[in-house]
């Protein structure tokens, strides 16, 4: 498990257009500039983008976590109906055997309906997925505790079902929920979450949100305290002000969409301004900030976060 009480950064590197030798640079340029986890995203092609080149995301995470020493590897999130929960139970208790229990388990609902469609698998509503995501984490939290599973819902079915050998971390590698909405994704992080991780959409109105947990929790008789809180958002950082506007204006380019929150994030600016702003929230309990850099994890913007940034936690 990631040890409490201290800040954490990782890094958002979506695999979109990078070959698997750019991957393995930049995830070992994260580890070395101590960084501690890095993020994939899980679809079947690049949201948006079909004509670009996508590594498939769990093939992905175990060529780096094969690849790395001490560098956490996770999704955000991956897809719930692209494989049955049996089965993402048994690869995640094998993955983080063999990464030497270097997982990190992020699951959602499912975010892109054409590709399910185009692929054949189901979609639903809103409430359907949500079902069957509480239903896929029933089932892969009680295999992660080693001992024959049963469980009879309306989507998925196991029978004593084994799943040896366990995951290396105990009491199981950490499991990220993401999302705002109250109705359905915030009862599902209180009752199976280690981590609630905040979008990018989400970032504008979070301690909002952040209330609606607290009672989630408190509705099933857990302390909103033993839940993490994790933070993804767009980063612009520069070595002084004299290319903020230039770089600032780039990232617009990229992310500059509602759904980004590059503005709500807040996290524009030079070390010292970034690290103000990462001591602001930090105050208001998230514990790990999640980046998806405006450069797409450039060698001089990981070195100049851990020479300027990454201190002012240690």
């Amino acid at each position: 498990m990631t040890t409490p009480g201290r800040i954490r950064f990782g890094l958002y590197l979506p695999q979109v257009a990078l070959t698997a030798d750019q991957l393995i640079d930049r995830a070992r340029a994260a580890e070395a500039c101590g960084f501690d986890s890095l993020w994939l995203y899980d679809h079947l092609y690049s949201p948006g983008q079909p004509d670009h080149p996508s590594l498939e995301g769990w093939t992905l995470a175990t060529y780096l976590l094969s690849r790395t020493e001490r560098l956490r590897v996770g999704h955000l999130v991956l897809c719930n109906n692209f494989r049955h929960p049996a089965l993402l139970a048994t690869m995640a208790s094998t993955l983080d055997v063999l990464s030497g229990g270097r997982l990190e388990l992020g699951i959602g609902s499912g975010s892109v309906a054409v590709e399910h469609e185009q692929a054949g698998l189901p979609w639903g509503s809103a409430a359907e997925r949500s079902e069957r995501l509480g239903e896929s984490l029933e089932i892969i939290t009680r295999m992660f505790e080693g001992t024959p599973t049963t469980f009879a819902g309306t989507h998925f079915q196991v029978h004593d079902l084994p799943n040896l050998p366990p995951p290396v971390q105990q009491p199981r590698p950490p499991i990220h929920v993401g999302g705002v909405g109250p109705r359905r994704t915030l009862p599902l992080v209180a009752r199976y979450a280690d981590v609630w991780n905040i979008p990018t959409y989400g970032l504008e109105r979070w301690e909002e949100s952040a209330r609606a947990l607290d009672e989630a929790c408190e509705a099933v008789g857990r302390s909103p305290g033993s839940v993490g809180r994790s933070l993804e958002a767009v980063l612009v950082l520069v070595p002084d002000e004299s290319t903020l506007e230039a770089e600032r204006d780039r990232a617009v380019r990229r992310y500059g969409g509602a759904g980004w929150g590059l503005e709500a994030g807040g996290f524009v600016g030079t070390p010292a301004m970034v690290a103000d702003r990462v001591a602001v929230l930090a105050g208001k309990g998230i514990d790990t900030f999640v980046f998806f850099t405006h450069d797409r994890a450039s060698q001089a913007t990981l070195e100049l976060f851990a020479e300027c940034v990454l201190p002012e936690f240690a």
